[in-house]
């Protein structure tokens, strides 16, 4: 989920472990209530303005929207939407299933999709999100690029009953429903416009948990909604997500019987987690891809030239090494900005990086020199320090980097307390240097890997890079006839990143996590996301 656009960073944020108070393993929890680790989300609940994964977690497990992506294979599938039908990839007519309600009673109608559409994409709402919205008719007038909106809702959007609504996108856009399960789509009770306050307090939504409480910095609660109308309800009585500040105290608490389920495993614990948990420890590929983000909004690295020393540094990096020492093999070498989950017909296409995504330390010194060397002779990688993850492995990429150009204080790097402080400095582009990125999948199509980080002012595009031909590429992608045709030319997208080098892909990231004896039916979606929905906890005290 955008952060990036949602997308999302594949991140640890966390905070303060909650005590043990009761028996069975739940540290507290109620009987049948599966208790979680979590990081405070950096922005409040709604569906346009969460674009990282902790908001993305608690909107998957709070909504459900016209489209839900597989939790074993990601494909997208129809949830509430009855039929998307289009005869040009252009104009499409949604049509909804029936008998759908949020918790509140209000029905889910047409007019929850247009209206949360076009609360998302107004300029006026800053909601980070609105960017998934510019390929409806209108975007321009109600989200302009520069001055103030003329227009308060999209022209492209048209309810036409209860359960019926059209749709006009500014081009052709062949893959365009497949997006529509990501949470920026989602619909929005009218509960939401009426006293919008009162909402992001306790947000209300049509998924299969209601929000009970949340203490930021301490626990969110979701409880099952037992009215539930779909097809994928809770098998549990509630989910408690427990906020930490440090992943190793959440491993720690899992070990002692105080919490039933971490989804990332600290890289520490890596070498001992198959023997601590046995089959209880997950570990499977996922939707997800580390990087290395420039600030190109800053000249000193931004700058024409900067491209060498950009893809020197990349050529710096050892990343063979440091995914078997660092993390034991659950992270592979990337070579290119995608990930292998998505398969050939998704877009994966191995070694569109080329030879700057392999290790070569001659070849690195010389383009770093020929680039003019480091801005000031020396670089930092910022990165949040609520995780030891992440010190672990910037600390060996700099290392990498230091032993390439033979200076030990070439590359250091500079942690920041939490990632909602982290997120926080990137959004306002405070950064003057490099910082650690990562891009977790919102759906799976390789448009959603470049479009959202990479394209002019795309909503995720936090490093602020910009090329006419990359934005051209993918505007003649999504507008391709099918898949295939859109595969092909979003690739020859990616081969301009291999020159500019904006990010350098690090490596493709597995989605690990284990669990306690107390729960049962465990599993990790494409995304490295629990399926909290169909995790049993055992009610014995």
């Amino acid at each position: 989920m955008r952060n990036a656009v949602r997308a999302k960073w594949a991140v640890w944020a966390g905070a303060v472990a909650l005590a043990a108070t009761a028996c069975g393993g739940g540290g507290g929890t109620d009987a049948g209530v599966v208790s979680a680790s979590w990081g405070d989300p950096q922005n409040p609940l709604e569906p346009a303005n969460t674009n990282e994964v902790q908001g993305g977690k608690v909107l998957e497990m709070l909504m459900r929207g016209l489209k839900r992506y597989n939790p074993k294979t990601g494909a997208a599938q129809n949830a509430l939407a009855d039929r998307i039908e289009t005869t040009d990839a252009q104009n499409y007519t949604v049509t909804l299933k029936p008998g759908w309600t949020f918790s509140n009673g209000e029905k889910v109608t047409a007019k929850s999709f247009v209206d949360a559409w076009n609360y998302g994409a107004l300029l006026d709402n800053k909601q980070k999100n609105a960017a998934f919205f510019q390929y409806i008719d209108g975007y321009d007038r109600v989200h302009p690029d520069h001055g103030a909106a003329t227009a308060k809702t999209l022209s492209g959007l048209r309810v036409k009953d209860d359960r019926t609504f059209t749709v006009k996108l500014n081009q052709k856009f062949s893959s365009w429903p497949d997006t529509l399960g990501y949470s920026a789509f989602m619909p929005l009770p009218q509960a939401f416009f009426r006293d919008h306050d009162a909402w992001l307090k306790k947000p209300v939504g049509n998924g299969p948990y209601v929000v009970d409480s949340y203490t930021k910095g301490t626990v969110l609660k979701m409880r099952k909604w037992k009215k539930y109308p779909g097809p994928d309800p809770a098998r549990n009585d509630g989910i408690d997500l427990r906020v930490y500040t440090d992943n190793n105290t959440a491993y720690t608490d899992l070990q002692a019987g105080n919490l039933d389920l971490v989804d990332d495993v600290p890289a520490a614990q890596l070498k001992n987690v198959g023997k601590d948990l046995g089959n209880r420890y997950i570990n499977q590929p996922a939707g997800i891809i580390q990087t290395i983000t420039f600030p190109m909004y800053d000249p000193k690295w931004g700058r024409p030239g900067m491209e060498k020393v950009r893809r020197g540094i990349s050529m710096a990096i050892d990343r063979q090494q440091i995914t078997k020492e660092i993390f034991r093999n659950t992270r592979t070498p990337a070579t290119d900005w995608t990930s292998p989950v998505l398969g050939a017909a998704g877009g994966y296409r191995q070694g569109l990086c080329g030879d700057a995504c392999v290790f070569d330390a001659a070849r690195a010194r010389q383009l770093v020199k020929e680039g003019g060397g480091l801005p000031g002779g020396r670089m930092t990688i910022t990165y949040n320090a609520d995780t030891g993850s992440h010190k672990d492995w910037v600390d060996a990429v700099c290392n990498s980097i230091n032993r390439t150009l033979g200076n030990d204080r070439a590359c250091v790097g500079e942690p920041v307390g939490t990632f909602a402080d982290f997120r926080n400095k990137i959004s306002s582009k405070r950064l003057t240097g490099p910082f650690r990125a990562g891009w977790q999948m919102d759906y799976p199509l390789i448009q959603n890997f470049l479009q959202p980080l990479y394209y002019t002012d795309a909503s995720s595009n936090d490093g602020k890079f910009s090329n006419p031909a990359f934005d051209r590429l993918v505007n003649e992608a999504n507008a391709a006839p099918d898949t295939r045709h859109a595969v092909a030319t979003f690739q020859e997208a990616e081969k301009i990143l291999a020159q500019q080098m904006p990010a350098i892909p690090l490596w493709y990231q597995n989605g690990s996590g284990g669990y306690s004896d107390r729960i049962s039916n465990v599993s990790l979606n494409p995304f490295s996301v629990p399926v909290y929905n169909e995790i049993k906890a055992s009610r014995a005290g």
